[in-house]
């Protein structure tokens, strides 16, 4: 397991954790990249989810419940399962699967730190073959209403003390210069900035800062343990991403906008702002 300072290590483990496991009954590996990704080459025993971002179809929120638990099932994971999720792309996607599990009551999984990356640059095995899939039921429970905030939710924090939200995108999304394709450019009233991969090492091998330097920047966003915070992006990605590292550090009150920009950008009813 990972040895650090973090509030809560036991959401991370290494990769050298994941070698001495590959084989454990108990534990299903998912590759939370993208499937041409996952195709050409993953860690042995691995799964890959059909989509990566989990969202329903034609939507933009997650897939709701009778949809995610045929997922998990179909991917060999059960209620009982330990799941144990990686990605070449700093830990992006495998913290958004995360909080996907979180949010249907499944607290059993856990992020490589360092991901792809690092395994590969260790010399580790790697596989191209699909392991057999299924064998498992999965249940939904919830939806945790106390992780995500929807637009209406999002509406009535702007301004209530106590709140803070924190916009985790680019700095080209926050301050207008890319739109992403969205009707109005902008951020949320009263929102702070800091992009959410600052949150990670640089270099190859993406690995989460020392608990430390996440501490620092979550000061230098006057973000507290005792706040509500409220993160989005685009998508609810990046937000989710976000949500782990508040939750890492030991964070209880953290909701991923799950629409995001994409949704709120595109509707006439929810204030913008480039001041």
């Amino acid at each position: 397991m990972a040895t650090t300072n973090y509030a809560n290590p036991q959401l991370l483990v290494s990769t050298e954790w994941l070698a001495a496991h590959l084989n454990d009954s108990n534990v299903r590996i998912v590759d939370c990249d993208t499937r041409d990704a996952y195709g050409r080459v993953h860690i042995p025993g691995a799964v890959n989810p059909i989509g990566n971002f989990m969202k329903g179809p034609n939507s933009r929120l997650i897939m709701g419940p009778e949809q995610f638990a045929r997922e998990l099932s179909d991917m060999g994971i059960g209620n009982e399962t330990r799941v144990v999720c990686y990605d070449a792309s700093g830990s992006l996607y495998a913290t958004r699967f995360w909080w996907c599990l979180r949010y249907y009551g499944h607290d059993a999984c856990v992020v490589v730190d360092g991901g792809f990356r690092k395994w590969l640059l260790e010399g580790r095995p790697l596989d191209f073959s699909v392991p057999g899939r299924g064998g498992a039921t999965f249940t939904a429970s919830g939806p945790r209403a106390d992780i995500v905030c929807l637009a209406e939710d999002l509406k009535q924090r702007i301004g209530r003390p106590g709140t803070v939200i924190w916009d985790v995108r680019s700095a080209g999304e926050w301050t207008g210069a890319n739109s992403r394709g969205n009707q109005r450019v902008g951020h949320v009233p009263g929102a702070v900035h800091r992009e959410w991969s600052d949150a990670m090492t640089a270099g190859p091998v993406q690995t989460f800062r020392p608990a430390a330097e996440l501490q620092a920047m979550l000061d230098g966003l006057g973000i507290r343990p005792e706040h509500e915070v409220v993160t989005y992006c685009q998508g609810g990605i990046r937000a989710a991403h976000s949500t782990f590292i508040l939750t890492l550090m030991g964070h209880a009150n953290a909701r991923d906008y799950d629409g995001s920009m994409g949704e709120w950008a595109n509707r006439d009813d929810t204030p913008l702002t480039l001041e």
